[in-house]
């Protein structure tokens, strides 16, 4: 089976639609599909061999992040040259609602679509705004997906209609293979925040006034903070007392992100809101490490309401620090760690692989998807 793949935001900036789209192509190729993916990027861009580039992308703030997205006459020209081309069986774009190629594909092809959402906002005055004049484009899809039930509340609010609840994947073997790096290794503890720590809603601030407290219990603990960002910035939010406390480690590849989630004592996730999964939870929960999240219901759901991993009040420094001590001191930590190793083999690409292969069975029925413009 022929697959095209849409993916909205460039992979040049790792993010968490990408890293999907990224890791299901590999899934799919692995099970027997042939699979395109499109995406913003310019021609001398440094892309995977299976990427089509559709032009150069333009930051746009979106989301409370910056996203880069393609939208316009040659990105369109590009997109319906792939459609041609592709003579793909099924069409299966990513946050089509998003002014990016997602949106041109549909618009632009003719033939079974299926189209994943990603994305949780209680509100989302954009997306209501435009789901009239996007309608014609959002029919064309036959089958919708919600990466969490957070986003499927959003899809069926904002968009209407029936969708089913697909998880993100991750390649569990390999976080359950990485073996702790001794270099990360703190006599107190080592402490682990993994994310890009200049969006204000992953909450690295609160994370950060929650420090002083933490030390002071526990004077040789250590947070390592690995994700890109200004250090500066963030730095101005801890007081200097308390810097020795914190390393900034910059962005790291695949396998050093495995060695630093196997090394954590705990795994700290303080985001604050606007998650729709939280990927960085079954990562660090296939790697063996405890971990600590706030209690937005997306994370919530995830830990299972505190059975494979701990909880804090939202926004709350102080039930953070009192989270993340008592991982550290509770010997029934262990045990949550084990149950979430064992549970999070549910999310492994071979399992969500095999649901979207179910999906692209049941509307595969007709001629291949073409251009209809």
């Amino acid at each position: 089976m022929r697959v095209g793949l849409v993916c909205p935001y460039s992979f040049d900036v790792p993010g968490g639609v990408q890293n999907h789209v990224r890791d299901l192509t590999e899934s799919l190729q692995d099970s027997g599909y042939q699979v395109s993916v499109l995406a913003p990027g310019s021609d001398d861009a440094a892309l995977p061999e299976y990427v089509f580039a559709a032009g150069r992308a333009l930051p746009v703030p979106y989301n409370g992040s910056v996203a880069r997205l393609a939208f316009g006459p040659l990105s369109m020209a590009r997109t319906r040259r792939w459609l041609r081309e592709g003579g793909f069986d099924v069409l299966h774009v990513h946050e089509p609602t998003t002014p990016s190629l997602s949106l041109l594909a549909l618009w632009a092809a003719e033939g079974p679509a299926v189209a994943t959402f990603h994305t949780a906002t209680v509100r989302s005055r954009a997306m209501a705004a435009s789901v009239g004049f996007l309608r014609p484009a959002l029919d064309k899809i036959r089958v919708r997906i919600a990466v969490s039930e957070p986003a499927r509340a959003t899809l069926e609010a904002h968009v209407g209609g029936a969708s089913v609840v697909i998880p993100n994947g991750i390649f569990v073997e390999r976080f359950a293979a990485a073996l702790p790096d001794v270099s990360f290794s703190r006599d107190d503890g080592t402490l682990v925040f993994l994310g890009r720590f200049d969006e204000s809603r992953k909450g690295l601030a609160v994370l950060l006034a929650a420090v002083p407290t933490i030390v002071e219990a526990r004077p040789g603990v250590r947070l390592l903070v690995a994700g890109s960002g200004e250090v500066a910035d963030a730095r101005r939010l801890l007081s200097r007392r308390y810097e020795h406390a914190v390393e900034w480690l910059g962005g790291i590849d695949d396998v050093t992100r495995g060695r630093l989630l196997a090394s954590a004592d705990v795994v700290i996730a303080p985001n604050t809101g606007s998650e729709s999964f939280g990927i960085v939870l079954i990562e660090a929960m296939a790697a063996g490490a405890p971990v600590v999240a706030s209690d937005i219901d997306a994370f919530a759901r995830i830990c299972e309401h505190g059975r494979l991993g701990a909880l804090f009040r939202n926004g709350d420094p102080a039930d953070l620090a009192r989270a993340v001590l008592a991982t550290l001191d509770a010997d029934h930590s262990r045990e949550r760690t084990q149950s979430a190793l064992a549970a999070v083999w549910r999310y492994d690409w071979a399992q969500v692989t095999r649901q979207i292969s179910h999906v692209y069975e049941s509307v595969v029925t007709g001629p291949r998807v073409g251009t209809g413009m």
